[in-house]
């Protein structure tokens, strides 16, 4: 009997025994295709570059407390990312994953705000169907009412406005760029209404994951978002913990859009699954003010910096530059999309195809003229994964997708070094559970 206490206590899991390239491989021998593990495996499950800096790591030194001593790959890491990081990001706080990274945003802003004389400055802006985290204050921010619902009492107040939604909230006949203008325009509206001189950040996804199902944000949307929180002087934390590091075509997904944030987060892609990191970027504005003020970020936890996890994603980086596999994701991903169009654009439970990169989601419904989504009670998505799994897939159902209830999508996040045969094979298997589902 296993003492482990399991994300689902009926679930009787299968043992994963090894790895090998985009699969992964159970006790019995059973293979699976591995697209969907949280958008984490980008370089696969054997890739010897990172093994190796792993290894050669533990030899050296495999822990040091930030509070008395840097490390080598940490240092080399956070240069690394910075070269190639947008706008004016210029320093990089580790930490040991998404929620992790996100948390140290939201402290992070809102020291800045009290180093420069603005202690007024505390509420923040996300989204409604976001996601960031499952910390407290992460969870405050996302805007997914299934994962909030049980903790409501406990959470911060904090702001949530519509999210860029193309499929299910852009009314007939306005164009996408209206849209785009008119839901970003809701962030200003907002600001207003809680006072300009309290608002210290806004928060959100570039392509939004878990929670809706890779939807990118329409063009020019972003550009708006970032003229309105100059203008007010708000600070634009980006969320890429599951889009970013070339997932979506870039190694950082606001590339696409074209903005640089203040704050940037990023985890998953970021140690490939190797070793648990994750790190916060913020711009050498935000850095300056601190290390000119109190000099003392006011947060930590003991394995920031942690010398085999930077290692690791040091190595991870390395590949992902030096082989260009941001550009691989998107070549990869447009074929991904045609193969998802061929299979699924007819289907009369299909309603979208969408995404970018290596990052796609199909949104189902049960009617595909009025966009309605199934009953919750059907589970359809929860029928959709465990599908999967018997035909040798795992991908990301989620149900909720609309409205924190009603909504059904499958999210599809495969190794950046997946071949097209292997494609051919997630769209099959991918067929056989939805057949088997609906």
């Amino acid at each position: 009997m296993s003492h482990v206490f399991p994300r689902h206590t009926k679930a009787e899991l299968p043992v994963a025994v090894g790895g090998d390239g985009c699969y992964l491989i159970d006790a019995q021998g059973k293979r699976y295709l591995d697209c969907g593990d949280a958008a984490v495996s980008c370089l696969g499950h054997s890739n010897p570059a990172v093994i190796h800096a792993v290894r050669e790591q533990v030899q050296k030194i495999a822990f040091v407390h930030t509070g008395f001593m840097t490390s080598e790959p940490a240092e080399a890491l956070a240069d690394l990312l910075i070269q190639h990081a947008p706008g004016s990001l210029d320093r990089v706080y580790f930490v040991s994953g998404g929620s992790e990274a996100t948390e140290a945003a939201i402290k992070l802003a809102r020291q800045y705000f009290l180093e420069i004389g603005q202690p007024e400055r505390s509420r923040v802006i996300a989204r409604r169907q976001s996601y960031h985290g499952n910390t407290l204050g992460a969870l405050s921010a996302g805007g997914n009412a299934w994962r909030r619902a049980q903790f409501a009492p406990m959470l911060i107040e904090m702001s949530h406005i519509a999210p860029c939604y193309e499929y299910a909230e852009k009314p007939e006949g306005e164009s996408s760029y209206d849209y785009g203008q008119r839901v970003a325009n809701e962030l200003e509206v907002e600001i207003q209404r809680l006072g300009p001189e309290t608002v210290m950040a806004f928060m959100a996804e570039p392509v939004v994951g878990a929670t809706l199902g890779a939807v990118p944000a329409v063009e020019g949307y972003f550009k708006r978002v970032r003229e309105i929180c100059d203008q007010y002087g708000v600070l634009l934390i980006l969320d890429e913990v599951m889009c970013g590091m070339g997932r979506t075509g870039h190694l950082f997904a606001c590339d696409h859009d074209g903005v640089a944030p203040d704050i940037l987060c990023i985890a998953k892609g970021l140690g490939a699954g190797y070793q648990p990191i994750g790190a916060t970027l913020c711009t050498d504005r935000i850095y300056d003010a601190i290390r000119n003020g109190s000099g003392f970020f006011q947060h930590g936890h003991t394995y920031v910096g942690h010398p085999v996890a930077t290692a690791a994603a040091l190595a991870v980086v390395t590949e992902l530059t030096s082989r260009d596999l941001p550009a691989r994701a998107r070549d990869m991903g447009d074929k991904l999309q045609a193969k998802l169009e061929a299979a699924f654009g007819q289907h009369p439970n299909v309603g979208d195809i969408r995404g970018r990169g290596l990052f796609r989601g199909i949104e189902l419904v049960a009617d595909r003229d009025t966009r309605e989504p199934f009953d919750p009670a059907r589970g359809v998505a929860a029928k959709i994964k465990k599908a999967a799994v018997e035909a040798g897939l795992i991908c990301y159902p989620m149900s909720g997708t609309r409205d924190g209830r009603r909504g059904d999508h499958v999210l599809l996040a495969p190794p950046f070094i997946i071949e097209e045969p292997q494609l051919d094979e997630l769209v099959d298997k991918l067929s056989v559970a939805i057949s088997k589902a609906i």
